[in-house]
């Protein structure tokens, strides 16, 4: 069944109406009838199974026949601050990290980040991204739409940090040594309910002065396999080792 994230305004105890684009979809695109079944979720997490007694030309109202019982959020939060990539690069890693079960994303500003956003091209960037993540996580199966933070330089990120029970970054020069820090031993070491923030460097990767920075605040460098990650794939392998390991392995 498809799935929606319907704002609370829209519900009435076990009944509730359906607006703007999540009705024109339902409407327009999938053609659903009444008596047509689809899961509505709330944004606390909560979600059932809808009947849809009424369409109108703009909305659709819809009958809970069965609350579930599902949880399909990884056990620890991730977030992902993510050095501003070029391109559609970004928009790849909101959409495949909602699907791998990120908790949060932040846009990160960063000394080599050729990407320059001023605040009005930020806020509309936000809103676009807001729809990225809806509809990954309505594809997903999410209990829950990831949250997408303002854009924030590497000090305020640093600050937003001290919240957070485990911090690193991934590092390339981790990958060139022979005594590295291994993300397999972070991973090892995490444990249900932990909140997780990972700082991703752009294309350039970080600077020595912000690797330094990073590391005096808490921040762990590791490596991620012996090969360089472009600034795309390194959140995925991230998100993708940790699902592994509580959700496959059964750890914790």
């Amino acid at each position: 069944m498809q799935r929606y994230f319907i704002p609370a305004s829209s519900w009435q105890g076990d009944v509730l109406e359906v607006h703007g684009d999540d009705a024109h979809h339902m409407i327009k695109v999938l053609r659903y009838q009444i008596g047509d079944h689809v899961i509505c979720n709330q944004l606390t997490g909560e979600a059932a199974i809808c009947e849809i007694t009424e369409i109108e030309q703009q909305t659709v109202r819809l009958q809970v026949i069965q609350w579930l019982n599902e949880n399909n959020e990884l056990p620890v939060e991730i977030t992902i601050a993510q050095g501003l990539p070029k391109g559609d690069k970004l928009d790849l890693v909101l959409q495949k990290g909602t699907e791998l079960g990120a908790s949060a994303f932040i846009p990160l500003m960063t000394d080599r980040a050729v990407v320059k956003w001023d605040k009005r091209k930020a806020d509309k960037k936000i809103q676009r991204f807001k729809k990225i993540v809806k509809e990954a996580s309505e594809q997903s199966h999410r209990n829950r739409i990831p949250e997408i933070l303002d854009t924030i330089s590497l000090k305020e990120l640093i600050k937003l940090g001290q919240s957070y029970d485990v911090k690193f970054f991934p590092y390339e020069e981790e990958a060139k040594v022979e005594k590295f820090q291994s993300f397999s031993t972070i991973v090892k070491e995490l444990r249900s309910g932990q909140r997780v923030l990972t700082c991703i460097g752009p294309e350039g990767g970080f600077t020595t002065d912000e690797a330094e920075l990073l590391k005096k605040n808490g921040f762990q460098p590791v490596r991620l396999g012996p090969r360089i990650l472009r600034t795309e794939t390194a959140p995925l392998y991230v998100l993708a080792s940790i699902s592994y390991q509580f959700e496959e392995l059964g750890c914790r």
